[in-house]
């Protein structure tokens, strides 16, 4: 039997940018994942401000979303992401590392359907949300 959880770890540790950012999968299970991205000052977006940059919120989101799928017990293995919106509800607090986690909540033949949340240490409101599909792969 295939070891989903290990492939989404492997698969996200082999991203180069992913270990740049220095995106670590916290969790993952059954169609859920958890990444957590430590603050970087190469990430930041405004000098002035030192909040991190939206692409950077973005690529966890994408990151953490395709770890979901990829765990899900319908899913054979590989995603790629077809449609990914992100809605960006505030500035991340500077100084405070971001963590997102996803869940693949509906999977057809070839679709996923994935929600994600990213958060800093403030939990009562999100940095973003997202909703999206992925491929998938091998069925």
């Amino acid at each position: 039997m295939v070891d989903k959880a290990k492939l989404a770890r492997q698969f996200i540790e082999a991203i180069p940018h992913a270990r740049a950012m220095g995106l670590h999968l916290s969790q993952i299970g059954e169609g859920e994942a958890e990444i957590t991205m430590p603050y970087n000052e190469d990430l930041i977006g405004d000098p002035r401000t030192g909040v991190v940059h939206g692409g950077a919120i973005s690529t966890i989101l994408d990151t953490c979303c395709g770890a979901a799928v990829m765990s899900h017990p319908s899913s054979p293995g590989g995603t790629a992401t077809i449609d990914l919106r992100i809605d960006y509800m505030r500035a991340a607090t500077p100084g405070q590392s971001i963590t997102a986690r996803a869940n693949c909540y509906h999977i057809t033949r070839n679709v996923a359907f994935v929600r994600a949340t990213a958060m800093d240490d403030d939990l009562d409101l999100p940095v973003a949300t997202a909703s999206g599909s992925f491929t998938v792969e091998g069925k």
